[in-house]
């Protein structure tokens, strides 16, 4: 994951949502009002689950695009399948 990182944060910090990062171990933390999120390099995928709470919950439809979007953006720029390497 430690490789995945710098593609990650970047992908996130390009995206419309206003979340704080924080990493615990080898998984991703966001927090933002109203959800939280964890991303987390499973078999050389980005594997990410979310819980919303309102306000968020109300926008809950574009939080999620901005979301996969932002995955989608990472998983571009880091491919660890095609370089030969699995977190």
């Amino acid at each position: 994951m430690a490789e995945a990182r710098p593609s990650l944060e970047r992908a996130l910090s390009v995206s419309h949502i206003q979340i704080e990062q924080s990493w615990v171990g080898e998984e991703l933390h966001l927090t933002g009002p109203g959800a939280s999120a964890q991303v987390a390099l499973r078999a050389g995928l980005f594997v990410g689950r979310a819980r919303l709470r309102p306000p968020a919950s109300f926008f809950s439809s574009v939080i999620q695009n901005g979301f996969e979007d932002a995955l989608r953006r990472a998983a571009d720029e880091h491919d660890p399948l095609e370089k030969g390497q699995d977190d």
